[in-house]
């Protein structure tokens, strides 16, 4: 599948829900709602509920951390969200902030957006701004930001050097980022990595730990820190619709796994 295709599999599902309206019952990428096709289990369950400034609204449980706790947001600070969807993170990041800082969220999928606009009109937030665009080509100023974070959306994102090249064009000098994401232990299994519904489902999208890891600091980035790491379990139910029994034992030996990481650096 091309690059383009990917993205709009992506929209495709991720306007889905945001239409749907459906906020998980748990903080995961799969749950009760469907959205990743026939994979019904809870991947990542990072709580939100006692975190200052979450939105019930805005929480659509698609997260695979939280990158604010690490992200060493200031009062004060502008802080861009990539991936926004309907605008938690970024009303976490406005508690922080607070009314002399600035939050904006940019999201590729229009409906995400717009639902996003719809929950800060209820907060009467004013500093606080979501737009649509592609993280790949941001529609953003150089030089704009002091920080910069995201949760489980880099690895949706097909040509992730581009990704962090822009991060470092519209990140101030001095400025830092730090994003929750879904990496690879190992070699995932052809299998998996092609199904689409899975690559929706922030699986097939990742890459291997030291492969991300490579491009962050291709692109320049110094101080490089992995403040999480969460090992994710798929139930062999799961992992039977792709693999072979075999293939199952191999994945779960410890040799492969897909793991949540919050990680950030600074330009």
């Amino acid at each position: 599948m091309k690059a383009t295709d990917l993205k709009l599999v992506v929209q495709e599902k991720y306007g889905q829900i945001a239409q749907q309206s459906l906020i998980q019952e748990q903080n995961s990428c799969c749950g009760n709602s469907g959205c990743c096709g026939d994979l019904e289990f809870s991947m990542i369950g990072d709580e939100y509920k006692n975190v200052k400034g979450h939105n019930a609204d805005a929480d659509l449980g698609l997260g695979c951390g939280i990158p604010t706790q690490f992200a060493n947001i200031k009062e004060g600070d502008s802080v861009l969200d990539l991936g926004s969807g309907a605008g938690n993170d970024c009303f976490v990041v406005r508690a922080i902030v607070g009314e002399t800082g600035k939050v904006t969220g940019i999201d590729f999928t229009d409906a995400m957006t717009e639902k996003a606009r719809a929950n800060n009109v209820k907060t009467g937030y004013t500093n606080v701004e979501f737009i649509q665009g592609d993280i790949e080509e941001m529609p953003l100023p150089d030089n704009s930001y002091d920080v910069i974070v995201s949760n489980c959306v880099l690895n949706l994102v097909p040509d992730k050097e581009k990704a962090f090249l822009e991060i470092m064009r519209v990140l101030k000098p001095g400025g830092h980022f730090c994003v929750s994401d879904v990496v690879i232990k190992g070699h995932l299994p052809e299998k998996l990595r092609k199904d689409a519904e899975m690559y929706a489902g922030c699986v097939s999208g990742a890459i291997e730990m030291e492969e991300y890891l490579n491009i962050i600091k291709k692109q320049g980035f110094n101080d490089v820190v992995i403040h999480k790491q969460k090992m994710i379990a798929i139930p062999d139910d799961v992992l039977g619709n792709y693999l072979s029994t075999s293939e199952i034992l191999k994945f779960k030996n410890g040799d492969t796994g897909i793991i949540s990481i919050t990680v950030s650096a600074t330009k």
